[in-house]
């Protein structure tokens, strides 16, 4: 059974998925270090951890397996859940696959070198309405694409 984590605290497309996966029945776990308001709904599970850096990441990165799907834009949460068969997604709906997680871990780490040389650097564009729709498409193709059979797979043979 597929599920999905949102990494919540800063997260901006929490209707979308609670939509997107209410349609395809999926388990939603979404975790924060606050109480944070969530649906009231069987499939939707609110997680609340200790107060600190990365608590929450790490939380993620230990349950989540192959094939489910997380939503942040924590670039190393990201890495950490690629290595472990996870789909990736942004909330402006970037997918980050084993081909794209290097490039962004590079991008990230060049920025975080940047601004501690004193370089000033942009936080990129503000969120907007082509954001959450471009997340909500992007985010139903995953889960599609995520619930076909496995690829590496067995098949099984019908006698």
């Amino acid at each position: 059974m597929i599920r999905m984590f949102i990494d919540s605290d800063a997260c901006p497309v929490k209707d979308e998925v609670y939509r997107v996966a209410g349609r395809y029945g999926l388990h939603v776990f979404v975790v924060s270090n606050r109480m944070i308001a969530v649906p009231q709904s069987p499939l939707i599970e609110r997680v609340v951890v200790e107060a600190g850096p990365d608590v929450a990441d790490d939380w993620i990165a230990e349950r989540v397996s192959d094939r489910d799907i997380v939503i942040t834009s924590d670039i190393p949460l990201a890495a950490r859940c690629v290595e472990k068969g996870a789909f990736v997604i942004e909330p402006k709906g970037r997918l980050l696959d084993r081909d794209a997680i290097g490039m962004a871990l590079a991008m990230r780490n060049l920025m975080t070198d940047l601004r501690e040389a004193g370089v000033m650097t942009s936080n990129g564009a503000s969120f907007g309405k082509a954001d959450r729709s471009r997340f909500l498409s992007a985010l139903d193709t995953l889960v599609v694409r995520a619930r076909k059979p496995h690829p590496r797979a067995p098949m099984h043979r019908i006698e």
